[in-house]
């Protein structure tokens, strides 16, 4: 897939590069993730002069030790729980005998994946004109970016600089990691070991798409979530659904409304639990491993951001506007672009090259901005979770600011011709609108294919469709899009 788009680029690719005479560039990019790699395709096919500065691995968290090997495992880990289901086999007349597997096989498939993945960046790059230049790259000024290599220091000039250094994971007070028996997800994708008995911190995609593949393989899973309910971000239908069909029927106790005082690494790791509100201990586990996954924060420090007198948040992301321009005390810098996780408006890989593009389109004076209540995202779990817009909860408080009603339509895969047909019954859709004129305001789906069939409801945000407009389309039959076809077609518009 990536190797196609990159040499549909370099065919389209027809003009001539040329810089000012001015400037090294007519670009520099500080970050060579999914983000900066995008934007860097956006700007060559547009005619300009980039490079593309990046001090660790090609393609960044997404590539490395994020969504891409992530699920590497959860595909290989995901057959052995489907072998290893015999109900479910036997609902078809399939009967197998005992499913093995090779822990270390099966981190070899995502490092595998991985190194493909980070090849094909670093070539298309290459392919397509765009200088990459290794080192640690820094603001030096306005319109210049220092890079420090082993070699030393080299200064480049650009018309333009963005910024893209991503994410880190985040690592709460209290807790120490030895990236052994205490690791975050970025270690947790190595796969070296399977601990029997692990904790995992956070109920949010990181922690409920591990304890899929933990529990797949055999580990027994404690979830700790600081908040009073799993999958707190979750619309409040999905997480009922996904509690029954994630966490009940598996080898996984919960623990809600508690936060992870202490974590201790060793052998076993001591988790002392206290409770949210009054921050007394309640419990302390005994555990063969801790996985954190307590989200990420930006990795914003040491980019130079003060040559330029500009300040992050109180969390470290780095101010923009909705062209993605970088703010001073609330005011654009000339030149100067952000994007990505570091921005800290919505951190998913494909909502970062969405940002490089409209970057690149502003930076060519076409004024573009992001929409983020059509950019979709999904939790890669047995059954998976997807969702694009407002929860039912948030999409109540827009309604009452502004002073509209909304509906809420569902329709379920138990209805569903090819989710019979399949055997994967367990999942709803849910389809959130204004009643006054249709508009999508958020759409939620658990079940199979959930990550696919969410574009459908992605793109009809984006394009302003209303539930009375798709409620014509025509969905091919029987396939799993007709469960979305039902809910537009079960949605009442009064206007």
């Amino acid at each position: 897939m990536y190797e196609e788009r990159f040499n549909g680029v370099a065919n389209v690719l027809k003009q001539e590069i040329v810089v000012s005479s001015s400037f090294d560039y007519d670009l520099i990019i500080v970050g060579a993730g999914v983000g900066g790699h995008g934007a860097a395709l956006h700007a060559v096919k547009s005619g300009l002069k980039t490079a593309i500065v990046e001090a660790a691995d090609m393609g960044g968290t997404c590539v490395n030790r994020g969504c891409i090997p992530s699920k590497a495992l959860l595909a290989a880990s995901g057959r052995v729980r489907e072998l290893r289901d015999r109900h479910h086999l036997q609902s078809f007349g399939i009967q197998v005998g005992d499913v093995q597997f090779e822990r270390s096989a099966i981190a070899d498939h995502a490092g595998n994946l991985v190194s493909k993945i980070q090849g094909d960046l670093t070539n298309s790059l290459t392919r397509l004109g765009v200088d990459t230049i290794r080192g640690w790259g820094k603001l030096a000024g306005s319109q210049k970016v220092t890079v420090t290599t082993a070699d030393g220091e080299k200064t480049y000039t650009a018309k333009d600089i963005m910024l893209s250094p991503g994410s880190v994971p985040f690592v709460p007070r209290g807790i120490e990691t030895d990236g052994k028996t205490v690791f975050t997800s970025d270690e947790a994708i190595k796969l070296d070991w399977l601990p029997q008995w692990i904790a995992i911190i956070g109920s949010g995609y990181i922690g409920l798409e591990f304890s899929d593949v933990y529990t797949a393989l055999g580990c027994e899973v404690s979830m700790i979530e600081a908040l009073p309910q799993l999958m707190p971000t979750f619309d409040p239908d999905i997480a009922k659904i996904a509690k029954r069909v994630l966490i009940e029927p598996r080898d996984i106790d919960t623990h809600v409304g508690v936060i992870a005082k202490t974590v201790t690494p060793g052998s076993p790791v001591t988790i002392e639990l206290a409770d949210l509100e009054t921050k007394e201990t309640v419990d302390v586990l005994e555990v063969d491993a801790c996985l954190v996954a307590t989200g990420r924060i930006p990795a914003t420090k040491d980019m130079g951001l003060e040559t330029l007198a500009i300040e992050t948040d109180r969390r470290g992301f780095i101010p923009v506007n909705d062209q993605m321009e970088v703010l001073r005390d609330g005011e654009p810098v000339s030149h100067l672009w952000a994007i990505g996780d570091a921005t800290g408006k919505m951190m998913l890989a494909h909502a970062a090259s969405a940002q490089g593009v409209v970057a690149v389109e502003n930076i060519l004076k076409n004024t573009r901005t992001v929409n983020y209540r059509s950019i979709p995202a999904a939790a890669f779990t047995h059954p998976e979770v997807s969702f694009v817009g407002l929860t039912e909860p948030a999409a109540k408080e827009l309604a009452k600011a502004e002073g509209f009603q909304i509906g809420s339509v569902r329709s379920y895969f138990k209805a569903n011709s090819k989710a019979l047909a399949e055997n994967e019954s367990d999942g709803l859709a849910k389809v959130i609108y204004r009643k006054d004129t249709g508009e999508i305001l958020g759409t939620h789906i658990i079940g199979i294919h959930a990550a696919d069939l969410i574009q459908e409801a992605a793109n009809a945000i984006a394009q302003g469709q209303t539930v009375k407009e798709l409620s014509f389309i025509v969905h091919t039959h029987p396939t799993l899009s007709e469960v979305l076809d039902e809910a537009f077609k079960r949605a009442e518009v009064t206007a």
